[in-house]
């Protein structure tokens, strides 16, 4: 579409363990998911196979997603989300280490404040990211107790 705005949005909804899912698609990438679901879904191939695949993660063991993303945000977010997506599935990492992991070992709580304003969780998998004693939080429906099951369906152990 050269010399337009873009194409409009389109989106599906997903219905996942953790509730419905919004999955929204702009000019051929992923650049938001919603917890909830929204009206008016519409079907596109790139909309079809990240339902394809948050089926596969949710219930076949998929370990990574293969979807293009595009997040909206800062350089420094996108470097906090990049990090993130090479966590592998059933892991975690601290805000301290993903700070150090994109060379701002000073830098946990931005990183803290990046993973809230992550505009794909589940894909862009924030919920991998704990504080050093705790869960942390997270900012998708549910709060940490969403984060706790996305985590214990990775298989990650989760002590009391």
């Amino acid at each position: 579409m050269s010399g337009s705005a873009g194409s409009a949005p389109a989106h599906a909804v997903y219905d996942s363990p953790v509730g419905p899912l919004t999955v929204v698609e702009v000019d051929g990438a992923i650049t938001t998911l919603h917890f909830g679901a929204h009206p008016g879904a519409t079907t596109t191939p790139l909309l079809a196979a990240a339902c394809d695949q948050l089926y596969g993660y949710f219930y076949c063991g998929l370990a990574a997603f293969e979807l293009p993303l595009r997040p909206a945000g800062s350089a420094f977010q996108q470097a906090v989300w990049q990090a993130m997506q090479a966590i592998p599935k059933g892991r975690v990492r601290t805000y301290g280490e993903l700070a150090a992991a994109i060379g701002s070992p000073r830098a946990a709580q931005a990183v803290g404040s990046a993973c809230g304003k992550n505009p794909i969780p589940i894909l862009i998998p924030c919920h991998r990211v704990v504080a050093g004693s705790h869960l942390g939080g997270y900012s998708g429906a549910g709060g940490v107790e969403t984060k706790a099951a996305l985590l214990s369906l990775e298989g990650y152990l989760l002590c009391s």
